[in-house]
């Protein structure tokens, strides 16, 4: 009988993933010239994480809040991207650019400087559900390729309008007649540069974004960032998950349901559990009472995140399960 070659193990066979699996949240202070990708490459290598991704892209122009997410903390992305978004830029009138910010070349110019009394007046139209047009060079996809590489080419297109949701639009410096210094709260989608534009526009001028830079995302703010130096510094003392906030920063806005060891252990195997029938309650009745039917909920062990999960009727159904354990979860506290 012809011998085979032995077969290795599964396990041995199954490529190794790079890094440790440490899982929590960075909120890097991104620097002005570095990609979004690329920060988050760097966070990764400094902690050796086996996982990572970013809630948020800002552009390399940009600085400021950008939420790095390492291993499990990745389920909980979604949760800070639909966040409200705090911003702070400069616009420059005169010129529009085709990037438009202070990288693109000129497009159009305008000779008119509009007062502050001219913006002031403006600003409520800029305010609540509005409609704006993403800028060519953006990472919205066109017949299937990202505009940007697009426009790059030659060949780019202007994106189709999205309605976007503004809640404040301030003034709050006038360095000079052509610049203006703005702080902005939005929701998902929105794109600064576009504002600037089209503020521009409305006002009888032209614009472009000369600065910008993102001081919240979602939970996250300045209180919590650190630059990638001092993340580099802090590694060499202390233990990679000792620099990072916990997987549950994310979820600050979604109810947390205490579980037993047992429905703990159904939901981390995909399988609902019962939260009440007839009038008797099988987990904390006053914290489902927090929870309507078809909201999420966070089914926490203790301090440990086991699920993110959905209130169906009188059962409990897992969405996305963490692969947790208590003493791998605990990362820094937050105030």
């Amino acid at each position: 009988m012809r011998r085979g070659i032995p077969r290795a193990p599964a396990e041995t066979m199954a490529r190794k993933r790079k890094g440790r699996p440490v899982s929590g949240w960075v909120v890097m202070d991104k620097p002005a010239g570095l990609t979004s990708t690329r920060a988050v490459g760097r966070v990764r290598r400094i902690l050796d994480a086996q996982k990572a991704g970013h809630a948020g892209t800002l552009d390399p122009l940009a600085t400021g809040i950008l939420p790095i997410a390492l291993g499990e903390a990745t389920k909980t992305v979604p949760y800070v991207m639909d966040g409200e978004k705090t911003y702070r830029f400069s616009a420059v009138f005169g010129e529009e650019r085709n990037t438009d910010d202070l990288e693109g070349r000129v497009t159009a110019t305008s000779d008119h400087r509009p007062t502050d009394a001219e913006i002031l007046g403006i600003l409520p139209n800029f305010t609540g559900r509005i409609r704006q047009v993403p800028p060519m060079y953006s990472a919205i996809k066109i017949r299937g390729e990202r505009s940007y590489k697009l426009a790059r080419a030659g060949e780019g297109e202007t994106p189709p309008p999205r309605e976007v949701d503004i809640s404040s639009f301030e003034i709050v410096a006038r360095p000079g007649g052509d610049r203006a210094v703005f702080d902005v709260t939005c929701g998902k989608g929105t794109y600064i540069r576009s504002l600037a534009r089209d503020l521009g526009r409305a006002l009888g001028s032209a614009a472009h974004v000369a600065d910008l830079r993102r001081t919240r995302c979602g939970p996250f703010d300045e209180n919590h960032a650190i630059s990638l130096d001092k993340l580099g510094e802090t590694v060499l003392c202390a233990p990679s998950q000792d620099c990072l906030l916990p997987v549950t920063t994310a979820l600050d806005d979604i109810p947390a349901l205490a579980m037993t060891e047992t429905q703990a252990g159904n939901l981390r195997h995909g399988r609902t559990v019962r939260a009440r029938s007839s009038g008797t309650f099988f987990v904390d009745a006053n914290q489902l009472d927090a929870v309507r039917d078809g909201d999420v909920l966070c089914a926490m062990k203790g301090e440990t995140p086991v699920a993110l999960a959905c209130l169906e009727g009188e059962d409990i159904r897992p969405i996305r399960v963490f692969n947790l354990e208590s003493a791998h979860f605990e990362g820094v506290e937050t105030e």
